[in-house]
């Protein structure tokens, strides 16, 4: 297939291991699927205990600190396996600024599971999980995290060290995801899935307090909502969250334009949104909007920007997340583009648009691109104070030749250049310039559906 010949194929919902240097990438949603080394069977664990203990016996005299290479010593990927009964059950997403927290689904898939632009929870059916499941799963998470802490000591090596050790050698999702979370310090939790605000204020009270109650070290706890629920939420129930530990809650906007909310099947208006971002931010939560940039295609760039921008300055945020639209075949979103009621925006428009809603806002929050889809992720900063900032970075993508923007865009995609600066590395250059031929049609142009098909590798 024409897409493994490119030179850097594009990771799909993959975060490559880390070791004790490197951290995996937090610009994706979506957990990294895990492809063990080997697949060991109930039938091979004796067999395998055995190695161990032959192995440890001559492992005795090596010093621990191999713990910097993918599998540091052999005795890890065997002490996993006392960690399988103590998986738990996690979520597919997260948000990319949660990439190293600790994860607990409290509730199961979305409760709307609408929206035209998304695939992730199509085909499942929403469900609540009970306040006593819930707890069973942070118990287990404890009870790893215990054994990795013991492991460290064991091995006399330090917490970070034996977390990635763990996380390098384990095939179980759960226990990487504890491993992860530990290595990067243990601070944070987010609770999957799309609307766990949903839940009773009460139950979720119970799920805050026996998890900063389990995990002292967690100084900040996360979840997604829709607008929709934040608005059923009475401000003493969103206090009573505050005070048991909800610091932040995520919710997608995606647009302020009311004509796109209803033609993407959003269930929200623009007035909704307002409310329920402004009743969040009242009760003294943190508030994250996110907004997806391309989501008005050719025909409504203009009205999604500048009605976007009015709802956000309304809500005033404090963090302004964009990503920009991807259409995969899953998504109810992909028949409209097929029969070519939706046309998607070229990288050039996209780009124009950020530009419009950056220029039209006049709040206070952080723009933040965290994901990997922008084209620019360089584009953020504090607003006001550095608007100018990022509207020059955008003018200067905009500046730039059709040459030069054709090799940033395929550069971007390919993964090569993360910035404009990257434009001026020669040897990444001609990387990317020996992978354009392979883009182009039988005409010998570009071809609009394979870049697409870069972008859309990465979800």
């Amino acid at each position: 297939m024409w897409l493994n010949s490119i030179l850097r194929p594009v990771p799909t919902r993959i975060i490559p291991p880390i070791t004790s240097a490197r951290l995996p990438s937090s610009s994706f949603d979506f957990l990294p699927t895990i492809k063990p080394v080997a697949v060991i069977t109930s039938a091979m664990i004796p067999i395998v205990r055995l190695a161990t203990s032959i192995f440890t016996f001559r492992k005795a005299k090596v010093k621990p600190a191999a713990s910097a290479s993918i599998f540091p010593y052999f005795p890890l990927t065997c002490y996993n396996l006392n960690m399988v009964s103590l998986s738990f059950e996690l979520g597919l997403i997260r948000p990319p600024s949660e990439a190293y927290s600790l994860l607990i689904r409290a509730t199961r898939n979305c409760p709307w599971n609408r929206c035209k632009f998304c695939r992730t929870y199509k085909g499942e059916k929403f469900s609540l999980r009970t306040v006593e499941e819930i707890k069973q799963d942070i118990a287990k998470a404890k009870a790893v995290q215990d054994r990795i802490m013991e492991l460290a000591q064991k091995q006399g090596d330090s917490i970070a060290s034996a977390a990635a050790a763990v996380y390098n050698s384990a095939f179980d999702p759960a226990v990487r995801n504890v491993a992860l979370w530990m290595y990067a310090g243990g601070e944070s939790a987010f609770l999957q899935d799309a609307n766990s605000l949903i839940m009773k204020a009460g139950d979720l009270v119970q799920v805050l307090s026996f998890l900063k109650d389990t995990f002292p070290s967690i100084h900040r706890v996360t979840t997604y909502a829709r607008s929709h629920t934040a608005t059923k939420k009475t401000p003493e129930e969103l206090a009573e969250l505050r005070e048991a530990g909800l610091s932040r809650i995520h919710i997608g906007l995606e647009t302020g334009y009311d004509p796109l909310l209803q033609y993407m099947d959003k269930g929200v208006t623009a007035a909704v949104h307002i409310a329920g971002g402004r009743k969040v931010k009242e009760s003294g939560i943190s508030l994250s909007e996110y907004v997806i940039l391309g989501l008005g295609g050719e025909k409504l760039w203009r009205e999604h920007a500048t009605e976007t921008a009015r709802v956000l300055n309304e809500i005033d945020p404090d963090f302004i997340r964009v990503r920009t639209l991807t259409v995969t075949g899953s998504m109810p979103l992909h028949e409209e583009l097929e029969s070519g009621s939706f046309i998607r925006a070229s990288d050039e428009r996209i780009i124009e648009e950020e530009r419009l809603l950056i220029k039209s806002l006049t709040c206070r929050s952080h723009f933040v691109s965290d994901h990997v889809t922008n084209l620019l992720q360089e584009v953020e900063g504090k607003l006001p104070e550095d608007k100018e900032r990022m509207l020059a970075v955008i003018d200067r993508f905009l500046a730039l030749s059709s040459e030069e923007k054709t090799s940033f865009k395929i550069g971007r995609r390919l993964g090569i250049y993360t910035s404009l600066d990257d434009l001026d590395d020669s040897a990444r250059r001609r990387a990317v310039a020996e992978n354009i031929n392979r883009l182009r049609n039988g005409n010998g142009l570009l071809d609009d559906k394979k870049l697409y098909a870069l972008m859309e590798g990465f979800i």
